[in-house]
C-alpha cells in the first residue's frame, strides 16, 4: 500500500497526498482542460464559460424545490432566484478578489486583481445567460411538445 500512496514530490510537508489517482495523466489531462486552468484563455473568457454552465444549472433546483413549485410563477422565481444568488456569488467573487490580489506582477493573469475583475464580470454575464437560457428553455417545453403532436 505505500508503493502507491506517497507524499507528493516526496515532500511530506506539503500536505498533499501522490496517489494513482490523483497522479494519473487521465486525471491531469482532466483538470488541465477545465476553464480555469485551460492555457490561452482570458479570465473574461475563463469566467464567462464557468458562469454559464453554473447559472444554466442553478435554476432547476429554485423552480422545483423552491416555495413556489407548486404555483403557476414556479419558473420565474426560480429563475430570479437564481440570479439572486447569481449577484451573491458574484459580490463575493468581487470581494475574494480585493483581498487577494492586490499586486499585478503574476505569471498568470487570473491572479492579478484586473485579470480576477475581468473574470468576475465575465462570471455574471455567463450566469445570468445561462440561467435565461435555462429559462427559455423550461418555459417553451410545451409549446415545443405541442408541435410534434400536431
Amino acid at each position: 500500500m505505500s508503493d502507491f500512496i506517497q507524499a507528493y514530490n516526496d515532500d511530506p510537508f506539503v500536505g498533499n497526498l501522490s496517489t494513482p489517482i490523483s497522479t494519473s495523466t487521465f486525471t491531469k489531462g482532466l483538470i488541465s482542460n477545465l476553464p480555469v486552468y485551460r492555457r490561452g484563455l482570458s479570465p473574461l473568457l475563463r469566467g464567462l464559460e464557468i458562469g454559464m454552465a453554473h447559472g444554466y444549472f442553478l435554476v432547476g433546483p429554485f423552480d422545483k424545490l423552491g416555495p413556489l413549485r407548486n404555483t403557476d410563477v414556479a419558473l420565474l422565481s426560480g429563475f430570479l432566484s437564481a440570479v439572486g444568488l447569481i449577484i451573491i456569488l458574484t459580490i463575493c467573487l468581487s470581494m475574494y478578489g480585493n483581498v487577494s490580489f492586490d499586486k499585478n506582477d503574476s505569471k498568470d493573469l487570473l491572479q492579478t486583481s484586473e485579470g480576477w475583475g475581468q473574470f468576475t464580470a465575465g462570471f455574471l454575464v455567463g450566469a445570468v445567460g445561462g440561467s435565461g437560457f435555462a429559462y427559455l428553455i423550461l418555459a417553451n417545453i410545451p409549446i415545443v411538445q405541442n408541435l410534434g403532436l400536431s
